[in-house]
């Protein structure tokens, strides 16, 4: 008994509420068979206007050869220029955009990358900071301020050397 009560719960009809449930309907029955191959459709392709031609014959004016069965060839001339016309707005309109949409990538990108070497600076600074740190032994203070004034009247004395040397250079 317990076998057919499950076989009625899963036959239950499933309602599908939103997309999400139809998306799920359809992977359970992928999942169902995982060695069936899936049919997957190729992207319809984009309808377009046939190209116009590029050179236009029989071009006339709305008064020249004004009969009543001229007006018909005059209808359908105009017509094919008008979508000529069309069509080459369409594709400069088209060139247009692509310029402008690389033109904004190649800005993002560098704007990115400008990004990114600031950054890069900045750790590089960091972490010369830390090796700089790591080298200096923190052993007590007292001795490193010993140290330091010792260099600084070292450096004092070798400033004062170099200035009597410039004085005798120019003397003689």
């Amino acid at each position: 008994m317990s076998e057919k009560e499950n076989d009625k719960e899963e036959k239950k009809p499933i309602i599908i509420k939103d997309a999400t449930d139809l998306q799920r309907l359809r992977l359970e029955k992928l999942m169902k068979n995982p060695e069936k191959p899936v049919l997957i459709p190729e992207r319809r392709k984009e309808k377009t206007l046939p190209p116009p031609p590029d050179f236009v014959r029989n071009v006339m004016g709305s008064s020249a050869g004004a009969g009543s069965g001229e007006f018909h060839v005059y209808r359908h001339l105009r017509r094919k220029e008008y979508a000529r016309q069309k069509c080459i707005q369409e594709k400069s309109e088209q060139e247009k955009l692509d310029e402008e949409y690389q033109r904004k990538l190649e800005e993002n990108k560098r704007k990115a990358e400008e990004k990114t070497a600031k950054k890069r600076a900045k750790r590089l600074k960091k972490k010369q900071k830390a090796k700089i740190k790591a080298k200096i032994p923190k052993t007590n203070t007292t001795e490193t301020k010993t140290s330091q004034s010792e260099s600084e009247s070292d450096d004092d004395d070798a400033e004062h050397s170099e200035s009597t040397a410039e004085k005798d250079e120019v003397q003689s």
